[in-house]
């Protein structure tokens, strides 16, 4: 199968490609390098260096044998799109250039407007690009099961049954995003959905947990991006980062809300599946992708549990919550789709958490020059930057 990428260098991008690559499929990508930018801008850094781009794509021509067909553009750019896609002629396309970060979107006018544009017009350059020129090649988008909210339902695989006034039909089931970037997600499902009516594309929109996890091996060149700052970094990576140094583990507000999870692994072996088995021409399909559904307040535990059984001390310290949201609220999933395909979710995810912290290590004094990055400064409500609330003096 040939797959082409958007947002190939980034965090679940690059080694989905060398998962791809190893199933023997052929692959391409583009990239703007969009995500580099904005983590410095937030003052933020990789844990794990990052290769330049020609670097990467050197070493996976030596270690799969082949080229990876890339791509040096930006999705808001319509002709470059659209030529890489018709030069490559993808049977698959995954897009995954996007903006993925909610605490970004809510810093200011100026970063709310620009993850809108960049995500709702990218997917829709993204869309008229296979219509032109891929008709029948199989769309995968990267969603968020944060366009759900937390609703007083079970969450269904994104549409459920209706009744009103005496009558019944299957409708998508509504959206309560909690982020100017989650809602242009919900916009990206509307759009995708739409053109699958009306032009007869094939899509999966994967409504996906928090990732987790790190790429390990021997040539750093392959290895994957690891974020920790608190507008980039997923709140169990940058835990992870705090174990390290010696950093307290930061809770938001009493820690009760519940969130879906993902191991690296397991989202690179879902898209896969999805990739693998395409649904039907003019087919809209969602399907919900997480391992397991935990509250904050357990996922920290389960953090410091991981660190005590490598000989590490953490404590946990709750500051008060800079985002607008439940804390309290009921939260059931379903998770069907996967299953039927073949998913099973098997990675211990405190052994896996044990594994992320030893291989974090060697780069302790990496991360610990940008400490200052891991605690929030930006408040939901838009009133006020909230100021440092944790001591750091004293910490490694």
């Amino acid at each position: 199968m040939r797959v082409f990428i958007a947002g190939v260098d980034g965090y679940l991008g690059w080694p989905l490609a060398q998962y791809l690559a190893a199933r023997g499929h052929n692959l391409g990508g583009i990239d703007c390098q969009l995500r580099r930018r904005l983590v410095v801008e937030a003052g933020g850094e990789s844990a794990i260096p990052v290769a330049p781009i020609q670097d990467r794509l050197t070493a996976f021509r030596e270690c799969f044998g082949e080229e990876l067909a890339y791509c040096n553009g930006d999705l808001l750019d319509y002709d470059i799109l659209l030529s890489a896609i018709d030069s490559f002629q993808p049977d698959a396309v995954v897009h995954l250039a996007e903006i993925p970060s909610a605490p970004y979107s809510m810093k200011g006018p100026a970063e709310a407007a620009f993850t809108q544009q960049n995500n709702v017009i990218g997917s829709l350059n993204l869309l008229w690009a296979i219509k032109t020129a891929a008709p029948e090649a199989h769309l995968v988008k990267l969603g968020t099961m944060g366009e759900y909210g937390t609703p007083n339902l079970d969450i269904p695989e994104g549409f459920f049954e209706v009744e009103f006034r005496g009558r019944r039909d299957s409708l998508p089931f509504p959206r309560q995003a909690g982020s100017f970037y989650h809602w242009s997600k919900v916009y990206d499902s509307h759009n995708i959905m739409f053109a699958c009516h009306i032009w007869g594309l094939r899509a999966t929109d994967v409504m996906q947990g928090i990732v987790y996890g790190v790429s390990v091996s021997s040539d750093l060149r392959l290895c994957t991006r690891f974020d920790y700052d608190a507008e980039f970094g997923t709140i169990i990576n940058r835990f992870c980062c705090q174990v390290v140094i010696g950093h307290p583990l930061t809770v938001y507000g009493s820690g009760r809300q519940q969130r879906s999870f993902l191991p690296l692994e397991d989202c690179l072996h879902c898209l896969t599946l999805a990739l693998e088995n395409p649904p039907g021409k003019g087919e809209y399909r969602v399907f919900n992708q997480f391992d397991r559904f935990t509250s904050m307040r357990e996922l920290a535990s389960m953090v410091q549990e991981a660190a005590t059984r490598l000989g590490i001390h953490t404590e946990i310290r709750h500051l008060e919550n800079p985002r607008q949201e439940k804390e309290d609220h009921y939260y059931n999933p379903d998770r069907q789709h996967l299953t039927a395909l073949g998913y099973s979710p098997h990675i211990n995810p405190q052994e896996q958490i044990a594994f992320m912290i030893e291989k974090l290590l060697p780069w302790k004094d990496h991360i610990v020059t940008r400490r200052s990055v891991l605690i929030p400064e930006i408040q939901w409500d838009g009133s006020r930057r909230l100021a440092t609330q944790l001591d750091t003096r004293g910490i490694p």
